[in-house]
């Protein structure tokens, strides 16, 4: 249902070049990135209290293209079995037209895939990547963490401000991700099944897909007259509503934290982080319509509303019970927030943190 040679060829074909840089500050914007992104590590899990089961080493440095392949590489693991399963399904009815069919849809997929990544390539500077191909000794780690060198160098110098400081507050988010995911062994697996899950309800007859593909059309028309429309949105069943919930809260968790961390910690170890964040949430607001659209109908303004639901949602908790008692998010799939809690944090800790003893609870009345 997707060809993912396609998919690739087709992002990197399309991707911008990155900035001109020279080779000099090339390699050493490499080498202060991977040495950042261990530096970050000490200064997260003293932050966080939160502890890797896993060894983590620096960070691996791609460029665009490089970032568009572990992309497909991570979607695959993902995907591609859910996708083999429903295809088998169709090709099961559809006969030999079935065969044709599908083949003509996957290049399709693939063409529309490798789009949509050539134009994130340019925008992503860092991402924890979930899932891997499988390792043929063992003994990779489960997840790596990416920095998108020609990203961050291409954002630092639109934003001027200090190279050193961007570089390692991009490396605190990064890690945050990190950090959630070795401490973490259950949330790998909840991620994935959640995706999965949502992949295998979107199954749906002629009928009402092209509703679907009508209510993307409306969309479409409501983006550009400057409505709320997004294309994820269009093509939800209610049944995969109700799962992107729980997708859109723990991601809102992940992303939220991750800003939170970055700019707590970052006051003792970047000295201009607050000048940083103040530029790079402007950068944020003020891209041009048409960019504004494309981040609309793909989905993007929900991922920047995950971001300051999930920070606020972390600092109320914080504040409230400290980090300790926070950290009970990261022990089962029942203490993750649901979507109402992370725009309520007080129901959150109403329901998970047990309330303190009452002065005096428990103990024997005095003789009188």
């Amino acid at each position: 249902m997707i060809d993912w040679d396609i998919a690739v060829n087709t992002g990197v074909r399309l991707v911008r070049p990155g900035p001109q840089v020279d080779l000099a500050d090339a390699r050493q914007a490499v080498a202060q990135l991977r040495d950042l992104s261990v530096t970050a590590q000490g200064h997260v899990r003293e932050f966080t209290g939160m502890q890797p089961l896993e060894p983590a080493g620096p960070a691996v440095i791609v460029d665009r293209p490089g970032w568009i392949k572990a992309n497909v590489d991570g979607f695959r693991v993902v995907l591609e079995p859910i996708l083999d399963r429903l295809a088998a399904d169709r090709l099961g009815s559809g006969g030999a037209a079935g065969t044709l069919t599908t083949a003509v849809g996957s290049r399709v997929t693939g063409v529309q895939l490798g789009a949509v990544l050539s134009y994130l390539a340019g925008r992503v500077l860092g991402q924890y990547e979930l899932f891997l191909p499988p390792d043929p000794d063992g003994t990779a780690p489960t997840g790596r963490l990416t920095l998108v060198a020609p990203n961050i160098v291409h954002a630092e110098r639109e934003l001027d401000v200090d190279p050193r400081d961007f570089r390692l507050w991009v490396c605190l988010h990064e890690e945050t991700h990190r950090t959630q995911f070795t401490s973490t062994p259950w949330l790998r697996d909840y991620v994935q099944g959640q995706m999965q899950e949502m992949l295998l309800a979107s199954n749906m007859d002629a009928s009402a897909f092209l509703d679907r593909l009508r209510a993307a059309g409306e969309a479409v028309a409501e983006v550009m007259r400057g409505g709320e429309g997004n294309l994820i949105s269009a093509f939800q069943s209610e049944e995969q509503s109700e799962i992107l919930d729980r997708i859109t809260a723990v991601m809102s968790l992940a992303e939220g934290h991750g800003d939170y961390v970055m700019d707590a910690v970052g006051p003792e170890v970047v000295p201009s982080v607050a000048e940083i964040r103040r530029r790079f949430q402007r950068r944020r607001e003020g891209a041009n319509r048409i960019d504004r659209i494309i981040r609309q109908l793909l989905g993007f303004d929900l991922k920047m509303k995950q971001y300051e639901e999930g920070a606020a949602f972390v600092r109320a908790v914080v504040a409230q019970v400290g980090m300790a008692e926070f950290n009970r998010v990261w022990e089962s799939p029942e203490t993750l927030p649901t979507l109402a809690e992370i725009r309520d944090p007080q129901s959150w800790v109403s329901r998970v943190v047990s309330p303190p003893a009452l002065p005096g609870a428990g103990a024997e009345a005095p003789a009188g």
